[in-house]
């Protein structure tokens, strides 16, 4: 018997001649060629044709069993295709220039570096700025949330408050809307809005402040001769300090470099603002009526009272036992007044 190819699979030859001495004892007689009877006939027959089947059935399972030997032994190795990345090492430098998309296949986007939150004051013109990227032929409108109201389209205004305005910046892909004479109940959300399907919106806080300036321990002061005043005055609800602020006496800005000395003012800026105005050594010249001016918010005024020993509730006592006399007075000229109308109309 030989072999195929190294394999253990053997000739049909041979196997039929294998079959043939099994089937042997089914015979006539002893030989596999001699005469055979009908039945024995049948039988090897069929037995020949099983032990085709088998010859093939071996031949290709040593041919799988090949293959699946050679799939074993040599290295299993797969390159993934070029635009494959893995998400956590992407790396646009390692891609190829036709790898890499082009900004403006993205459609239109925000640019979200501007701030969300916009502080304007009282009067003063806001804006709140959105800078839109490719936004090729779509259209850019400003919506406000309180009533979800439509306020701009494009350049044009749609709503009847002309104080809204679009302005438009070609250059830096700006569409701001302007807020004419802000107040306080303009305050809130409002949303810049592409035309995309579907629409695509940034929102933005308006917060519209009234200034506030104050003076500790006002309207009024009491300051004992020879004492040092120190007037406070705190600015506040602003979107940055006042550039300055100036410190006036009866209506006179105050000269800190005066024969008077003893006049100094301190001023420290941030969120809250803080001027100090000190006079040392007070005396009476230097009662009257102070005010603070901010630059950019509105001034208030403290009376200064420096007492020769008297005590601030006696100063008031006066003050209020004469607005009474005046009063009185009033009154008294005042029925006069009527009498004698009453008397040129004879009426008694």
């Amino acid at each position: 018997m030989e072999k195929l190819s190294g394999t253990n699979v053997y000739t049909v030859s041979d196997e039929v001649e294998r079959m043939c001495h099994v089937s042997k004892g089914l015979l006539a007689n002893d030989g596999c060629t001699p005469k055979y009877d009908a039945r024995g006939q049948q039988l090897a027959a069929t037995m020949r044709q099983l032990a085709v089947v088998m010859i093939i059935l071996n031949i290709n399972y040593g041919r799988l069993h090949c293959s699946y030997t050679m799939d074993i032994d040599e290295p299993h190795t797969y390159t993934p295709p070029k635009h494959y990345f893995q998400t956590s090492s992407f790396d646009e430098n390692e891609l190829d220039d036709d790898v890499v998309k082009n900004p403006l296949d993205r459609g239109p986007y925000f640019d979200i570096s501007a701030s969300r939150n916009v502080t304007a004051l009282v009067g003063n013109t806001a804006y709140l700025n959105c800078r839109v990227r490719n936004l090729g032929n779509r259209t850019v409108s400003w919506i406000r949330h309180r009533d979800l109201h439509l306020l701009t389209v494009g350049k044009a205004t749609y709503t009847s408050d002309q104080r809204y305005q679009s302005v438009h910046n070609a250059q830096l892909d700006d569409w701001s809307l302007k807020v004419l004479y802000p107040q306080q109940r303009d305050s809130g959300v409002y949303e810049c809005q592409i035309s995309t399907t579907p629409p695509v919106g940034y929102s933005m806080t308006l917060s519209v402040v009234e200034p506030l300036t104050s003076i500790v321990g006002g309207p009024d002061l009491y300051i004992d001769t020879g004492s040092t005043v120190n007037l406070t005055c705190i600015v506040q609800h602003l979107p940055e300090p006042p550039p300055h602020i100036q410190w006036t006496h009866n209506g006179e800005e105050i000269n800190y470099d005066s024969p008077r000395g003893g006049v100094s003012v301190i001023t420290e800026k941030g969120d809250i603002t803080t001027s100090y105005l000190l006079i040392q050594r007070a005396r009476s010249a230097d009662s009257g009526k102070y005010t603070c001016l901010p630059s950019t918010a509105n001034p208030t005024t403290v009376h200064v009272h420096v007492l020769n020993g008297e005590h601030p509730a006696a100063i008031q006592r006066g003050l209020q036992i004469r607005g009474e006399r005046t009063l009185l007075t009033m009154l008294f000229l005042l029925l006069m007044a009527i009498s004698s109308g009453w008397g040129r109309l004879g009426v008694r």
